[in-house]
Parts: C-alpha cells; sequence; structure tokens
C-alpha cells in the first residue's frame, strides 16, 4: 500500500433528510469522497437518487463525488450524472450491453470511469476493460440494501485485480462496497483495496459521523503501522 488508502462514506445510510449536513460532516472528518448509490427499482430492487441528488451535494461539499449507478441501460444518463458535478461514474458490468463503450463514453464527458461487478460475476470478465477503467468496484454485498454482511470470499477479486493491474502497470483504483467497518477493512486493504466505501459503519446512532471515520481510519492506520515496524524489526537484525 503506497499511497493513503480513500474512504468513501455512502449516504445510503445516512439520514435522508439531513443528506447535504452528513456529506458536510463526512467532508469535515477528512474523508477523501462521497459515494451516491444511485438504483433504479429495475437492476436493483431499491429506489434512491437521480442527478438532482448529485448536484445539491456539489454546492455542499468539495470532496470527491462517485456516482454509483446501479441502474439498467446506463448509458441513458451518463451525461446527466456528469453535469450535475460527479467526479466519478460508476456503472455495473452487468447491466452495460458493452462496458467498454460504457466506459468510454464517460471518459468523454471528462469525468473518471469505474465498473462495477457483483458478488456472481467472475472478475475475469472485466479484464479487457481495465486499461479504460479508472476504477474497479467489487461488490462485498448483493447491491441494493445497506447493511448487509461482508462476503469475505471476495477477496479472491481484489488479488486477482491487485496482480493484472501491477503487472500491466495500471494506475486503476481498486474499490470495495459492502460490511465495511473497522473489522472489515484491514482484510480489505490487505487484499488489494484502495477505496473503501462505508456505509451502516459511518452513519449510525451509536457515535458521530466523525467518531465512526476516525475509528475505521484507525484501523487502517495500525494495519499500516504494524507493517513498518515489521519491516524495521527485520532491517534491525
Amino acid at each position: 500500500m503506497k499511497h493513503r488508502v480513500a474512504i468513501e462514506p455512502s449516504i445510503l445510510s445516512a439520514d435522508f433528510a439531513r443528506l447535504g449536513e452528513q456529506a458536510r460532516e463526512a467532508e469535515d472528518a477528512g474523508v477523501e469522497g462521497i459515494q451516491i448509490d444511485v438504483m433504479d427499482g429495475h437492476f436493483v430492487p431499491n429506489l434512491t437518487f437521480g442527478p438532482g441528488i448529485v448536484r445539491a451535494l456539489r454546492k455542499r461539499v468539495k470532496i470527491f463525488l462517485d456516482s454509483h449507478l446501479m441502474i439498467d441501460n446506463p448509458e441513458r444518463f451518463l451525461g446527466d450524472f456528469a453535469d450535475a458535478g460527479s467526479n466519478r461514474v460508476i456503472v455495473h458490468h452487468e447491466a452495460c450491453r458493452d462496458s467498454r463503450a460504457v466506459l468510454q463514453s464517460i471518459r468523454k464527458l471528462g469525468v473518471e470511469s469505474g465498473i462495477a461487478v457483483n458478488p456472481s460475476t467472475p472478475i475475469s470478465s472485466v479484464g479487457d476493460v481495465l486499461d479504460i477503467a479508472d476504477s474497479v468496484q467489487v461488490m462485498t454485498v448483493n447491491p441494493g440494501f445497506a447493511g448487509q454482511k461482508f462476503m469475505k470470499d471476495q477477496m479472491e477479486k481484489l488479488k486477482w485485480l491487485r496482480r493484472e493491474i501491477d503487472q500491466r502497470h495500471l494506475q486503476t483504483s481498486i474499490i470495495v462496497d459492502g460490511g465495511i467497518d473497522k473489522n472489515t477493512a484491514p482484510i480489505a486493504v490487505t487484499s488489494g483495496a484502495t477505496v473503501l466505501v462505508a456505509g451502516s459503519s459511518i452513519y449510525n446512532q451509536s457515535a458521530t459521523v466523525s467518531q465512526n471515520i476516525a475509528a475505521l481510519r484507525g484501523s487502517i492506520d495500525r494495519l499500516t503501522t504494524g507493517r513498518a515496524q515489521i519491516a524495521s524489526s527485520f532491517l534491525a537484525l
């Protein structure tokens, strides 16, 4: 892990009546971005946000806005989400007729491109678009609802991605989305994640947004501190 791991709270778990305020709380706590889960009631059973929410949040925060499109035929709305202020638009491989063409269209809009894969989708299926994807988002829950249990078996996908990206000298980010908390974050980072999307572990009633982000960041920092200590021990031998 050469760079600081990014944390992106998912506002799907936030208080919908206070989205702007809770996005600002996360920004003030030092997160690198916000992920906006867009659902159409078809690709996934839930129904959530549209470009208007992205536009409203863009006025409230300066950090990176990630629009995760869990929708059928996402190419219809790429321009809407880019124009609304998204810094990155992520589409699902399973929802695209031609993932490469969709990713190219996203880049032409002047924003970063991302491809997401569901737990049941073989990770090798996106191998031929890694060169055009700025990020790959590995779902560690079935998409559609917040608060699900982390699927540890998906870590093999991260390891595969890490090898492919390194061997091909790419700069593709590896995003993990689903069930991320202070216990699962180190597992994801050790497996190769560079961006962690966390929802219910950040937006809950047990602590403040700032406290929850600090706890999540601390779990990652302890991991890197431990590695540094091990390296120092070997150098001292």
